[in-house]
């Protein structure tokens, strides 16, 4: 009788332990970034836009950041301001490309 308690304790307790840790989705992450700079549309359709953006810069497509700027204004929705572009750019490269970051300050 006493057994029991014991045993759905221990496995309880293995179930918490070897339970996989809850993975943070990026792609959300940056969306609710842009959207506090007033950057909205489809969350999969940014993410894209960002990843390609740290692609290009990766492969020297875009040199500077003010090359990858132009890019992602091209992409955003109409109205979307140079200062949206940038923030775009920073965010994307916060979740998708760190490394590039020092470009922003070149």
């Amino acid at each position: 009788m006493l057994k029991t308690p014991w045993a759905a304790m221990f496995t309880a307790a293995a179930a918490i332990l070897l339970a996989a840790p809850a993975q943070a989705d990026p792609d959300s992450d940056f969306a609710r970034e842009l959207h506090t700079y007033g950057i909205y549309g489809q969350k999969d359709f940014n993410a894209w836009i960002g990843k390609i953006a740290c692609k290009r810069l990766d492969r020297g497509v875009d040199v500077t950041a003010q090359d990858s700027a132009k890019f992602v204004s091209d992409q955003l929705l109409r109205g979307s301001s140079t200062e949206q572009a940038y923030q775009f750019l920073g965010a994307a490269m916060n979740y998708y490309c760190p490394d590039k970051r020092v470009l922003l300050t070149q």
